[in-house]
């Protein structure tokens, strides 16, 4: 029970990693305000919590909402003690050779201006809180190519730099900013990036997850309570001593080439020595 009597923000709540930390913070006694674009979705969440997750509907493309949910969430239960700035999508998926400018604007706005003013609107109501953190949600795309559409990653990197700006900035209130960099989570992003038509899209994540499960060293791939965990680690006082850091949760996907783990898929070296061999005989 680390968070009996804090109050924690979480955006993006009404499904995958949102909903799952939710649920993780409220079981450990916090006061939860889930706030999502998705108002059936986030009222069905708080319908089952006894009270431990108020949902507020929040667009956080939208600058004046976000601070709308920070001062609600102040108003409502006297300060705020943990943020997970969390909501987002896949964004455009154009290549930067073809993205148009709205597409670009649209993906920093929701994965990176969010975040931003997120920080913004609930820190005047965490000064003073003992314990004070702040928790954003990165992602693996920002420490390398391949892993999502640029716009995403270049957010995604935005979102850890920003992460590390602010613990800088905002160590002088004693609150902790870090960030998480998930990797391949079963969640419904990828069957919404793949703009898979909502009748197919059971079906569509059956096929994602498959993939998933064999994506990384770690067998079955990440569930949204993976990165819920990580996220009540950080925010609690068990974390007091890290801030401006990010926590890697990929399953070790980033650790090197697949070869590196994989032992059927075969190192570049093996295959030009195989190559040259071949040409020799």
């Amino acid at each position: 029970m680390r968070f009996v009597g804090k109050t924690a923000v979480v955006t993006g709540a009404a499904s995958g990693i949102g909903k799952a930390t939710c649920l993780r913070l409220a079981s450990e006694g916090a006061t939860v305000i889930a706030a999502d674009i998705d108002a059936a979705g986030g009222a069905e969440l708080a319908a089952t919590s006894n009270g431990k997750i108020i949902f507020k509907q929040t667009d956080v493309c939208d600058v004046t909402a976000i601070k709308a949910l920070m001062d609600f969430a102040a108003e409502t239960t006297g300060g705020i003690d943990v943020v997970f700035n969390n909501a987002g999508a896949a964004g455009d998926r154009a290549p930067i050779d073809e993205i148009d400018p709205e597409g670009w604007d649209r993906t920093m706005n929701l994965l990176l201006r969010s975040v931003a003013m997120g920080i913004r609107y609930a820190v005047p109501h965490m000064k003073g809180r003992a314990g004070a953190s702040i928790v954003n949600t990165a992602s693996v795309a920002s420490l390398g190519a391949g892993y999502s559409p640029s716009a995403y990653a270049v957010a995604k990197a935005g979102v850890l730099h920003l992460s590390k700006l602010a613990a800088a900035d905002l160590a002088r209130h004693d609150i902790r900013v870090n960030a998480i960099c998930p990797g391949f989570i079963k969640t419904n992003i990828f069957a919404s990036a793949l703009e898979v038509p909502d009748e197919k899209r059971d079906q569509a994540n059956v096929v994602i997850h498959e993939v998933a499960a064999h994506a990384q060293p770690v067998k079955g791939g990440g569930n949204p309570d993976d990165i819920a965990s990580m996220v009540a680690y950080l925010a609690s006082d068990e974390a007091r001593f890290i801030t401006g850091a990010h926590m890697v949760v990929d399953g070790g996907i980033t650790i090197g080439p697949r070869h590196s783990w994989d032992e059927n898929s075969p190192a570049m070296f093996d295959s030009l020595q195989n190559f040259i061999g071949s040409a020799q005989g």
